[in-house]
This record gives C-alpha cells, sequence and structure tokens, in this order.
C-alpha cells in the first residue's frame, strides 16, 4: 500500500518525509560529465554562472519499531556566516531541516540514527552544528551509519575530493563516539537496510525501503536528479564513473521491472516518482500519477 499526504509518503508501515535544508547551485558541466550542455541545460537551466538549481534533500524515515531515521542532513547552520561559501553556492537555507522537523513535532534529540549516503559537505553539513563555537553532533542520541570506505576516504581526501569532504562536518561524530561503520549490505531493521553502490565515491551508499510488497530507494548521488535517469547522464564529480554506471544499469532495472518508488535527493522540482514509458522513451512519473502492478 502505498498513499501521499503532501510530502509523507506511506509505503507499507513505513513513513516517508521527503525534507529539504533548502537549495543550492552547483556547475552544471560538472553535474553532467561529458553530457553536452545543448542536452542537459533543457532539464536543468543554468543561470549567467552556468550553474543549475538543486535541492539540499533528506528524508525521514519512520520506522514500525517507532524509530526516526534521518537520510542525510543539508548544510546545518554552521556556513550561515560564511559568505563566500553561500555566494559560491548559492546557498538559500529556508526553511531550514530544523523547521521541517519541528513542523513533525521533532526535535534533534528525537532522531535515532542518521544515515549518510556519503559524506561531502552538502549531504553530512548538518550532522553537525556549532555549540560554543565548536562544531558537535547536531542530532545527539543518534548512532551515525557510514560505509567504512567512506570513512576511510574523507580522512584521507586528495587534490580531487577534498573540497567536499571538510572534517568538521564528521571528526565530531568520531570524538562522541556516534558512529557506526558498516560494509556493503547491510539491515538496519526489517524492510530497512542499505547498500553500497560506489561510482560517486568509493563508500556511496543508498537506502532501500521494503514493506508489504512495496519498494523505495533513496539515490543519493547515485542518480541525484530525474535527468540523471539516462544511464551516460553520470556527474563529472563522480570519482567512479564506470562504478556510477553498472550500479545504475542495476539498480535502474530493478527498478522498472518491481516498480520501485524513486527518491531524487537533488531534484528541485520533482523529489519521487516511478519509471514509466511515453513514446518510446522512459520518463518519471510522480506517485500520484502511477498505479502500481499488484504484488
Amino acid at each position: 500500500m502505498l498513499r501521499r499526504e503532501g510530502r509523507m509518503i506511506a509505503l507499507g508501515r513505513f513513513k516517508l518525509h521527503q525534507l529539504s535544508d533548502g537549495v543550492f547551485r552547483l556547475d552544471g558541466g560538472a553535474m553532467f560529465g561529458v553530457v553536452p550542455k545543448i542536452l542537459w541545460n533543457r532539464a536543468s537551466p543554468a543561470d549567467e554562472h552556468n550553474r543549475i538549481a538543486l535541492n539540499l534533500g533528506c528524508l525521514l524515515i519512520q520506522t514500525p519499531t517507532g524509530k526516526n531515521v534521518l537520510v542525510d542532513t543539508g548544510l546545518s547552520s554552521k556556513y550561515d556566516r560564511n559568505k563566500k561559501f553561500l555566494d559560491l553556492y548559492s546557498v538559500r537555507r529556508s526553511p531550514t531541516l530544523r523547521d521541517q522537523l519541528k513542523n513533525l513535532g521533532l526535535t534533534p534529540n528525537d532522531i535515532h540514527l542518521v544515515i549518510n549516503t556519503h559524506l561531502h559537505f552538502d549531504h553530512a553539513g548538518g550532522d553537525t552544528e556549532l555549540i560554543d563555537g565548536k562544531p558537535a553532533p547536531q542530532f545527539p542520541r543518534a548512532k551515525y551509519i557510514v560505509q567504512k570506505e567512506e570513512w576511510e576516504d574523507a580522512n584521507s581526501a586528495h587534490e580531487r575530493n577534498k573540497a567536499s569532504y571538510l572534517p568538521e562536518n564528521y571528526a565530531p561524530l568520531e570524538e562522541a563516539k556516534a558512529l557506526e561503520f558498516v560494509s556493503g549490505e547491510f539491515e538496519i531493521e526489517p524492510g530497512l537496510k542499505v547498500i553500497r553502490s560506489g561510482g560517486h565515491t568509493r563508500g556511496h551508499q543508498c537506502v532501500l525501503v521494503e514493506s508489504e510488497g512495496r519498494t523505495a530507494i533513496f539515490f543519493g548521488d547515485l542518480v541525484p536528479t530525474r535527468a540523471h535517469m539516462p544511464l551516460p547522464y553520470i556527474m563529472g564529480y563522480d570519482l567512479y564513473p564506470v562504478d556510477t554506471l553498472e550500479a545504475k544499469r542495476d539498480l535502474l532495472g530493478r527498478a522498472k521491472e518491481q516498480a520501485w518508488l524513486l527518491l531524487f535527493q537533488h531534484d528541485p522540482e520533482q523529489r519521487a516518482g516511478y519509471l514509466a514509458q511515453a513514446d518510446g522513451r522512459m520518463i518519471v512519473v510522480p506517485p500520484e500519477a502511477f498505479t502500481p502492478p499488484r504484488a
């Protein structure tokens, strides 16, 4: 059974809340790699600096066992006074992740688990916040689930990726003993698991939710927007693009065959949908416009 109420989707016994920490912009060429601008600019129009608008998406999963599980955390308020950072990425944080949690009657203390798809600043920036001028875990009662390879690479960043790995976002988690490392596929509880996709980073992971014959996948940066659905539409930021290609081929194939709900983290307009055929090509239709086959 699947029901949608605003940004909340009831997937079997799970509740999925599509939240956001605002919007920002990244270079369109970097976001689409080898794809010519004449193609990607139709779906994702660039501004005068060649940047495209992106959602700072997060996902709150409320499980049948009563856990509040947050997937990725946006930026947090740490950078709100960093004008250079805000201007470079055209950050607009309103409403914030905290605002939206509050609207659901939740505080950071109510989060039991945080899953990081990876540790880049736009996904793990909200793992910490400034307390008395120093970064500390924003969700003090939560365990933070990270792929072991992702942690290793974040702590040995090189010239190719160090602009995305900012230690203030994740180093305090180790000091607070808040980390839980996993390797590969890992079941968090029945119906909720992570799978390591690689590609964007060596330790990038996606999140799968399965209940009552329905499945949803939160892609993270494997398929950041609807415009990245074609297999060759791979970000220039990806460190292992051939791994991205193979993971997309596998997961999108399964999504089509089994009618998975697709959750897009960075899409500024449509954050969820199903694959459908139209005029000989695959498109993504909103949940309310699609009737999945009976299990």
